[in-house]
């Protein structure tokens, strides 16, 4: 982890800083004095100009490690200070994006003359930067030590709660030591010694009989002592542990609680819920950090992720377009080895079916990589290929430019939604127009996060002060109601603090219609003043028809406003069956509204699976999930995917 991180110029102003420890002025200042005033340690020629901080050589003193980089044309130094016990692999490209970030930001304020103070919130840009560089490097660590724990059959993973294994009796009672008459306090029995029992006993294991008490048996005495032996204190313990583990319960702040006498609440109303429950498990919600509010107060989902990775996609573009201009050829992106293909079309050539047939190919299995499905990669393909045939090159204009352009173009247009998506207008025109509550239905199969989406779409909602009400439809799924009741209370917590508008659930238990549900819950919505009616379903396999079937009625009865399926991102190729299928099974004239796409962080650039669902349905993505927090939803920010998949 890093210990500090400083932004300063060349003349000594610290324009930004963050320290995570304690840390001397005199690292900075020694760093300053032996590199740039002296230049003890100079760097490689390679370094000469604002290149990747791997170029620089590191600057050790004390316990410490120096990373640094530099902006030479508005004189600015990035340095980033770490224990040099640590290796921390990520810290150059954290000091290139950071360089890259703060000069786009901030880079007009410091070119104005006599520039000593600048105006910035860079805090949340460094940190968003630091986690993700982090999470990125950890992951192939977590990958690697489960496949050693799969390869290696004597390795063992033992939970925090398991019980080491009690000794042998035997073993036990031939050891005599001075305490052993004393009862032990400790809870945790002797382990059994690494080497095994002789077979001849030693001297102090030698049993020999006492005088004086005739022909009296040892079982004999052992009864009239009342003292039971080892054995049979053993077969006593075995004998108790046979009752059975007793059934955990849990309080209602999710604490375990074993010895309570309150029994399990399977959706049962009680009186234990009107009960104020305590609020310190919830973390309060940032706002800032996961949207903004315009000037007429509706909130704003933020993305601060696109705006990061668009900042650093624009100059890695500068970087490439640059490096294409030197004669020297070398293409700076993963689309290199496809304008290779290109390297004997010289410019004005008008191009033909044969000249594009390899590059097609490269670019079907590039979008294959990105986990875009292969008929949606085949026609995209195809497109391209229809649009560069018969085309005439530019006597200047690379191969590489001419094919990004075209399949952007294609991708664009792919994703771009033809109607609006804004939510909330749909919304306030429904309450106003209609006077009835607007209704959401979310749909999906089974584990996509359908539970978590809506929680999520809830918090946004509540943001926007849209009185809420959560209908638990899932009837089939143990622990789905009990699920969305601590997410209703949570949210309730959420909004009394912030003093936002109101939100409730409503639950019938299980085993009932979901469908009749739906229905009573819109009703009660209505008769309640409610603005929005948010309805979870259960999850269902797309290709069991027995179960899909019951989405048409469901439809008829709850007549939802909009209906949102939710598709993980990690799920493939048969994300387009799932679009497809859920799509036709509300009926002839109904479908689906739109797509949440679930765990986005955890597929970085592959998010192909945007671009099937689409494809299949033609219907637009509306959120990403992006983690597990109710602010970790964001808007779809077309540029951003499509620089991701051409990356």
């Amino acid at each position: 982890m890093l210990d500090g991180f400083e932004i300063l110029t060349t003349s000594g102003v610290v324009l930004w800083s963050k320290s995570y420890a304690p840390l001397s002025s005199s690292l900075i200042n020694g760093f300053i004095k032996d590199v740039f005033i002296e230049e003890k340690i100079i760097p490689t020629s390679a370094a000469a100009d604002d290149t990747s901080a791997s170029q620089h050589p590191s600057y050790k003193k004390e316990k410490y490690t120096l990373r640094w980089a530099s902006a030479k044309d508005l004189g600015l130094i990035f340095v980033a200070v770490y224990q040099s016990l640590l290796h921390l692999s990520w810290v150059d490209k954290l000091l290139d994006n950071i360089r890259v970030l703060f000069v786009d930001l901030y880079g007009e304020q410091v070119r104005k003359p006599h520039s000593t103070v600048v105006e910035c919130s860079f805090d949340d840009y460094f940190d968003q930067q630091v986690k993700e560089l982090e999470q990125s490097a950890e992951a192939p660590q977590r990958a690697l030590q489960i496949v050693r724990n799969h390869q290696d059959p004597t390795t063992t993973l033992e939970p925090d709660f398991a019980e080491p294994l009690p000794p042998i009796p035997a073993l036990l009672s031939g050891r005599k030591s001075p305490t052993s008459a004393a009862p032990s306090t400790d809870a945790t029995p002797t382990s059994t010694p690494d080497t095994s029992r002789p077979n001849t006993p030693l001297n102090g294991h030698l049993l020999s009989a006492k005088p004086g008490r005739g022909g009296t048996s040892r079982r004999a005495r052992k009864a009239a002592s009342g003292k039971p032996s080892a054995v049979e204190g053993f077969k006593e313990k075995s004998v108790g542990k046979a009752k059975g583990k007793q059934l955990r319960r849990w309080d209602a702040d999710g604490m375990a609680d074993e010895d309570g006498d309150v029994p399990l609440d399977y959706s049962a109303t009680s009186d234990t819920d009107s009960r104020p429950v305590s609020s310190a498990g919830v973390e309060p919600a940032d706002m800032v950090a996961s949207g903004t509010r315009t000037s007429k107060g509706q909130y704003i989902l933020k993305d601060l992720d696109d705006e990061v990775h668009s900042i650093l996609q624009n100059a890695n573009q500068r970087k490439e377009i640059s490096e294409s201009s030197k004669p020297t050829g070398v293409v700076g992106s993963s689309l290199g080895a496809i304008s290779g293909l290109f390297r004997n079309v010289i410019g004005g050539k008008v191009l033909t079916k044969q000249d594009l047939e390899k590059p097609m190919k490269g670019m079907e299995d590039l979008l294959l990589k990105k986990n875009v499905a292969r008929e949606a990669a085949v026609r995209l393909c195809e497109g391209v290929e229809r649009e560069l045939i018969g085309k005439k090159t530019g006597s200047f204009e690379s191969i590489d430019t001419l094919l990004r352009a075209s399949l952007s173009t294609s991708l664009t247009k792919l994703l771009t939604p033809t109607t609006s998506l804004s939510l909330l207008t749909s919304i306030t025109n429904t309450n106003t127009t209609h006077h009835r509550p607007y209704t959401i239905s979310i749909v999906g199969v089974n584990g996509v996060g359908k539970s978590t989406s809506l929680s999520k779409l809830a918090f946004f909602l509540l943001q926007n002060n849209l009185s809420l009400l959560i209908a638990a439809c899932d009837t089939f799924r143990s622990g789905a109601v009990e699920q969305l009741r601590v997410h209703a209370r949570n949210l309730k917590d959420l909004s009394a603090r912030e003093r936002l508008a109101k939100i409730e659930l409503y639950e019938k238990g299980y085993g009932k219609d979901a469908a009749h549900i739906a229905r009573d819950a819109v009703a009660y919505a209505k008769d309640n003043h409610f603005d929005v009616v948010l309805i979870d379903t259960a999850g269902r396999r797309h290709n069991d028809a027995r179960l899909m079937s019951s989405l048409e009625k469901f439809a008829d009865l709850a007549r939802p406003d909009k209906i949102l399926m939710v598709g993980e991102a990690l799920v493939g190729t048969d994300s387009v069956m799932q679009a497809r299928a859920f799509n036709t099974a509300f009926g002839a004239k109904r479908g689906l509204d739109g797509f949440i796409i679930s765990k986005c962080d955890t597929v970085g650039e592959m998010v192909g699976v945007l671009v099937s669902m689409v494809h299949a349905t033609g219907i637009p993505v509306v959120f990403l999930g992006v983690g597990q927090h109710y602010g970790d939803l964001r808007t779809v920010n077309v540029g951003n995917v499509v620089g991701l998949l051409m990356s």
